[in-house]
């Protein structure tokens, strides 16, 4: 739970990501650690990337990649990518996930790069639609949402 502030800045910072309250980043630490993974400038420093997930309860082989961020000066290193295949491994072999599920807006290159690499060292198939139209969002500027369904993932 001591990770929640640091992540929440992180995200903050990102001027990339929908930012949550601090709160519910607290929150996170406590109910979804299992399905996240947070990296460190060292060991027991400060938090410099973060990847939040967690198993969707209607598809429990399914892991939904909430948010992923780096740090402004940590970013260009391929941290993102590593953190990825971390949570990936972990969540594959403990809780028996087989799909990884994520939205990504279209102006967003980094995520688009993120996922679709990933998919393609994995040799997994990856599936885009659109999950939420732009529209559905209530402050009417919003991008729509593309679902990314990569599969099967393996340990």
């Amino acid at each position: 739970m001591e990770d929640g502030a640091a992540i929440w800045r992180i995200a903050r910072d990102s001027q990339a990501l929908d930012l949550n309250s601090s709160y519910s980043y607290l929150l996170w630490c406590r109910d979804f650690a299992a399905t996240s993974v947070v990296a460190r400038d060292r060991p027991g420093g400060e938090p410099v990337a973060f990847i939040t997930g967690y198993v969707r309860p209607e598809r429990p082989e399914t892991l939904v990649v909430w948010q992923v961020a780096v740090d402004h000066d940590h970013r260009g290193r391929g941290l993102a990518g590593t953190l990825l295949e971390a949570l990936t491994e972990k969540v594959a072999a403990r809780l028996g996930v087989k799909t990884i599920e994520t939205t990504v807006t279209p102006d967003n290159t980094a995520s688009n790069r993120l996922f679709t690499s990933f998919a393609e060292r994995r040799g997994a198939s990856l599936e885009r639609e659109v999950l939420f139209d732009g529209g559905l969002f209530p402050e009417g500027t919003h991008l729509p949402e593309v679902l990314y369904r990569i599969g099967p993932i393996t340990p």
